[in-house]
């Protein structure tokens, strides 16, 4: 995975194959599988080269279908659905040996005033006053050699979950954990740059908050965990470089699937997006 913001951008960049027609190259991973927040980062980087400057990315809707092989590239497939005054649609297939991967729709807008509103931030502890991811996942299972090759281009800090001792108390939902992150270095200033960085981390940690409840960790022993789909809506524009919190919430799980909403509000108490996954999370027994 990038190990650097450089290598990021280079990750998230796409080559045309034709029109409509682009390709996504893999990075050096020993991940199993391609992780989903690249697959979605680079179908949003395909299907906003296919509409005029004007429009902006305002949603996307996305199931993953099959995992993704890290040994060869994956075509991203466009399909123009609608482009009115006001907004526009893609369709967006990726595959991978002739077999779609994954799926996503996008709606773009012009952007317009209107109504305004937002829920407040919640009072949270600094980044800078926050431990780093691997240092709270020490002794769950996480490789820290291992987070800090695949994830070094991101940078997480722990402000806190609803499990015993994890600092938050909070009976109005059944689990909740809140994580600032950033890009590890500065991307460049464009709008799809930050949203496809945004849409590239906003992957990595909601099914873990699926599990706080049950005192388990997506390493756990005889934990089978994959996402299964995911939505973002982007309510206004912010900077995936600079520090922004992901107040995570499990409103429920059964049948092997775990839900996870997440808030997503910049350092200076903007919410800039909302996120819903639904992923597996199920366990296997383990022996003796």
């Amino acid at each position: 995975m990038p190990s650097s913001v450089e290598e990021l951008i280079e990750l998230l960049d796409l080559e045309v194959i034709e029109d409509n027609l682009f390709r996504g190259r893999q990075p050096d991973t020993r991940l199993q599988r391609v992780f989903g927040g690249q697959v979605a980062a680079h179908a949003l980087v395909a299907a906003t080269r296919t509409v005029p400057e004007r429009y902006q990315v305002h949603s996307l809707h996305s199931y993953f279908l099959r995992p993704g092989d890290t040994s060869v590239p994956i075509v991203y497939d466009v399909e123009s659905v609608r482009e009115g005054r006001s907004f526009a649609t893609r369709r967006v297939l990726a595959r991978q040996h002739g077999r779609p991967i994954f799926a996503m729709t996008l709606n773009f807008q012009v952007p317009e005033d209107g109504l305004v509103h937002q829920d407040p931030m919640p009072d949270v502890p600094a980044p800078e006053d926050c431990p780093g991811i691997a240092e709270v996942t020490a002794g769950t299972g996480r490789d820290t050699a291992e987070w800090q090759r695949e994830w070094a281009a991101l940078e997480v800090r722990h402000a806190g979950d609803s499990r015993p001792g994890g600092v938050i108390e909070d009976l109005s939902v059944a689990a909740r954990a809140r994580l600032w992150i950033r890009v590890n270095g500065t991307l460049p200033d464009d709008p799809l740059s930050q949203t496809a960085a945004f849409t590239y981390a906003s992957d990595m940690t909601l099914l873990a908050a699926t599990l706080v409840p049950h005192g388990l960790y997506i390493q756990s022993p005889g934990m089978q965990a994959a996402s299964l789909d995911h939505t973002i809506w982007f309510h206004r524009p912010f900077r995936a470089d600079e520090w922004w919190l992901y107040d995570q919430v499990s409103p429920s799980a059964s049948g092997g699937r775990g839900l996870a909403l997440a808030r997503v509000f910049s350092q200076d108490g903007r919410l800039v997006a909302s996120v819903a996954q639904e992923g597996l999370i199920r366990v296997h027994p383990t022996a003796n």
